[in-house]
């Protein structure tokens, strides 16, 4: 894996967090009158700094999970992993969605809040999305270092 690559791809993910902790920030006046109220275990998402450090330290998590897999699993076993998170990070943006649509609690929380969650999902995607792209290394025990298509 290029170090250029992965490095433009951890910045990206930093601007991204960035932008969704911002959004996640910008709560409308029901949603922080409810976390100030009753869920204040969630009052940390009223600074977008706090969030948008926790989506990049997910992301970063995700990304060193995948990279291990796929350095350490066959090619095989590495795309069956990096699918199943790609579906398991689709379902979690469905499953938003339909949260936010069919939850009232939820739909109160606002749209700059539901893009920053949505965000988050789609951070996942692209992690996935960019691990299934990488070419597989071989490992030394499978012969050398040769490329495998």
């Amino acid at each position: 894996m290029s170090l250029k690559r992965s490095s433009v791809f951890v910045f990206l993910l930093a601007v991204f967090a960035l932008i969704s902790g911002y959004l996640l920030s910008a709560i409308s006046l029901a949603g922080r009158t409810g976390i100030n109220l009753f869920y204040t275990q969630y009052k940390f998402l009223k600074d977008w700094w706090k969030g948008a450090l926790l989506v990049f330290v997910v992301w970063v998590i995700l990304l060193a999970i995948q990279l291990y897999v796929h350095k350490k699993a066959s090619k095989s076993a590495s795309i069956i992993v990096q699918a199943a998170l790609l579906i398991i990070a689709l379902a979690g943006l469905y499953m938003s969605y339909s949260d936010f649509r069919n939850s009232l609690s939820h739909r109160w929380l606002g749209e700059r809040f539901h893009l920053g969650v949505y965000l988050f999902w789609l951070g996942w995607i692209a992690i996935s999305v960019f691990m299934l792209l990488q070419k597989k290394i071989g490992r030394i025990e499978d012969g050398g270092k040769e490329e495998i298509s």
